[in-house]
């Protein structure tokens, strides 16, 4: 992602727009764009600098906490919640972590932490294994990989009476709901948020006045709600994917 950045700054953007992986490993660089003059948007993902000019964001610990909320109030016999929260140095993880140990607090429940790892299905596979070898339990909250993953999982295994949640929605835990197969999920509106990480940037460029963070409502989408709730604001448009690859140089 550093080299994406300078990239950016060679290819002379007028603003960047970041959804980082780090929550501190930009740090260095962004400081040096907001002495430039560049301004930066946070987008979603959280970067812990002052030096950030704007954010275009939901708090993890909200989204994780009102997902476990949603699960002791739908499940309230289960005696045990495994956790799969996604990489340890990303700052959503570590928010998200602060807000299931605070839901959870003087709760009559057991958490099993399932281990941290990028969220691709190799590694979110390999630990949902690992923890189901050793223990079963009553529900599961983890990021959208590893929910997708688990539930795949338990349906191999015939453990139907496992409920499982995603603390946050892709178009594969999206699917899961609408079919029935994954108890729900909790949204933050992401191309809402990106939405607003334009018109900010925007905002900033043309001197205008803007919000320093901007936050969508967090949704809990279930059975009954995504028959009504716009996707459109929580999935991509098809053939319209963030994926990675090298920046064009500019043409003359």
């Amino acid at each position: 992602m550093r080299q994406q950045l300078l990239q950016c700054v060679s290819n002379k953007a007028d603003a960047i727009i970041i959804g980082a992986i780090s929550s501190e490993g930009l740090n260095d660089l962004i400081l040096q764009l907001k002495n430039s003059g560049i301004p930066v948007i946070d987008l979603i993902n959280g970067i812990k600098s002052t030096a950030i000019s704007a954010r275009s964001s939901v708090s993890f610990t909200y989204m994780a906490a009102k997902s476990a909320e949603y699960l002791l109030r739908h499940q309230p016999q289960s005696s045990s919640l495994a956790w799969f929260p996604g990489p340890a140095q990303a700052a959503w993880v570590q928010d998200a972590e602060q807000g299931l140990k605070q839901q959870l607090e003087g709760q009559p429940i057991q958490l099993l932490h399932g281990g941290y790892g990028a969220t691709d299905n190799f590694s979110q596979a390999t630990l949902v294994r690992q923890l189901f070898t050793h223990h079963q339990p009553g529900l599961v909250l983890a990021n959208a990989v590893a929910a997708g993953v688990a539930q795949h999982f338990i349906a191999a295994e015939g453990l139907n009476n496992i409920k499982v949640m995603a603390y946050y929605a892709n178009p594969e835990v999206v699917r899961l709901i609408q079919s029935g197969q994954l108890l729900a999920a909790a949204t933050d509106s992401p191309v809402i948020q990106a939405r607003i990480s334009i018109d900010l940037a925007l905002r900033l460029l043309e001197q205008q006045p803007y919000a320093r963070q901007v936050s969508p409502q967090i949704r809990i989408l279930d059975q009954q709600s995504i028959e009504f709730l716009p996707l459109q604001q929580i999935i991509a448009p098809k053939q319209q994917w963030m994926i990675r690859q090298p920046l064009a140089a500019i043409t003359p």
